[in-house]
């Protein structure tokens, strides 16, 4: 299968600036949370919509249009358009904005075939890393008062896709350091509404002002200094595998329903004293792992076929807390908490297999309930302990992010893709575009795994019914 031809143009190369004077300099330290994500692979994320106009329209109406409601946003969402600074040892890094600062902004026209990238079934990763800004390369920065010179990274890259008389791409790559999912689509969000409503930002905005109050996070236990001791010689543990095929998994309402049955009905026939989380979220993933768990076994993809039916599996997600320690819902930054879900393969293998990853993952989701950051000093070496075995599912995004309602004026998006996603046990999951109460599943597997998650996909539904 190979990937699909497809030429680019550059209509404009240029940077989006806030507007001159509207922000000071400004410095924002890095919490616990931020320093969690230090040395990962940029975040990626495509957003797809009917476009049926010509590039003469684009070029002199849409794209003007784009760049001053950018602008304007960022005098609002400033470190975006900042840089990560990283002091000497034993100084840890932090965000600065200062004038002049900006977000690279690139406008390309494509030759592609915008019904084949918006669609469900197996698109290349390489179709999709071209119409991804890339972040510009790290600089040196010297201090204006103590003339250390400093490395620093930029944050964020913008590149909006022409497809002429078909559609447009939005596509974004920012540093997670500098935002959560949640506080990245609501830039995505705010951009959106401002050139929907042709510059008129604050009442787009009204009581959701982005809080950059740091002090919101308390460290008692001193996890900052912690997390750094580790990230001094942390090294990045997963990129995106260029050769692999990106394909969208649709769970629709009535099969959501039908898993909640399912495992609440398996639940009940064991009589188990066992308290069940049957939520969307629980019983979708579940069902998910169950059938990467499955397609590693049937075939020579295994890591070790010597390895015991006993080995543990984790699902590993992220759970927003903002709400559980008081912060603003409008907090920008990171606020995420992993949960490491362990199930035996063999008891992920057998016949109750969603079941017991539902109660995996559902006694994750309940220990949250009992309160946030428990055992924190210790997700940086978990994590790094389950990634060295490569026997994880990873979950990128969150239905309750909500992405299909980011609207520039063009209607919802007909596609978004969560493009960073890709080695084997990454996986990203949002809302279903067409219908309320459904989920989709973005994965990326290999040419030759294809067709057999795919009949595990559709049989393991089946024998639900």
């Amino acid at each position: 299968m190979a990937v699909l031809p497809d030429t680019l143009k550059v209509l404009e190369d240029t940077y989006v600036f806030p507007p001159p004077g509207s922000v000071p300099t400004t410095s924002l330290p890095l919490t616990f949370f931020d320093i969690h994500w230090l040395g990962s692979s940029p975040m990626q994320r495509l957003l797809f919509y009917d476009f049926p106009y010509p590039t003469f329209y684009f070029t002199q109406s849409t794209l003007p249009n784009l760049k001053r409601s950018l602008s304007l946003t960022l005098q609002h969402f400033f470190p975006l358009a900042g840089n990560l600074v990283f002091p000497p040892p034993p100084q840890k890094p932090y965000i600065l904005y200062k004038e002049g600062d900006s977000v690279p902004f690139i406008a390309k026209e494509s030759t592609a075939d915008f019904s084949h990238l918006i669609g469900d079934h197996a698109r290349h990763v390489q179709e999709f890393q071209a119409l991804l800004p890339k972040l510009k390369p790290a600089s040196t920065y010297s201090h204006s008062t103590t003339s250390t010179a400093c490395m620093q990274k930029p944050l964020m890259a913008i590149q909006v896709t022409l497809f002429p008389k078909a559609g447009i791409c939005v596509g974004a790559t920012f540093n997670h350091v500098a935002a959560d999912g949640k506080a990245f689509t609501h830039f995505m969000k705010s951009w959106a509404s401002a050139h929907r409503s042709q510059g008129d930002l604050m009442t787009c905005l009204n009581k959701s002002l982005p809080d950059y109050n740091k002090d919101w996070i308390k460290d008692p236990l001193g996890l900052a200094s912690i997390f750094m001791k580790d990230k001094w010689n942390w090294e990045d543990l997963d990129s995106i595998p260029y050769d692999k095929f990106r394909v969208t998994f649709v769970i629709k309402r009535s099969q959501v329903e039908l898993l909640k049955n399912w495992v609440t009905r398996k639940c009940m026939e064991e009589n188990g004293s066992e308290t069940l989380r049957t939520s969307t979220f629980v019983v979708t993933c579940a069902y998910m792992w169950v059938c990467l768990v499955q397609l590693r076994e049937s075939g020579t993809h295994d890591l070790s076929s010597t390895d015991s039916y006993n080995m543990l599996c984790h699902f590993i997600f992220l759970a927003d807390c903002r709400d559980r320690l008081k912060l603003p819902a409008t907090y920008f930054g990171n606020c995420l908490e992993p949960r490491f879900a362990a199930a035996k393969k063999s008891e992920l293998l057998g016949g109750k297999g969603i079941l017991l990853a539902a109660k995996a993952i559902g006694r994750e989701v309940m220990e949250l309930e009992k309160g946030a950051l428990r055992e924190a000093e210790k997700w940086l070496s978990r994590a790094e302990e389950i990634f060295k075995f490569g026997r994880h599912v990873c979950i990128a995004a969150s239905p309750k992010l909500r992405v299909y309602e980011t609207d520039f004026g063009w209607g919802r998006p007909i596609k978004t893709e969560v493009a960073h996603i890709g080695s084997f046990g990454s996986i990203s999951m949002a809302e279903s575009r067409e219908e309320e109460g459904g989920v989709e599943f973005g994965l990326a597997l290999a040419q030759d795994e294809l067709d057999s998650f795919n009949a595990v996909f559709e049989q393991g539904l089946l024998k639900l019914q």
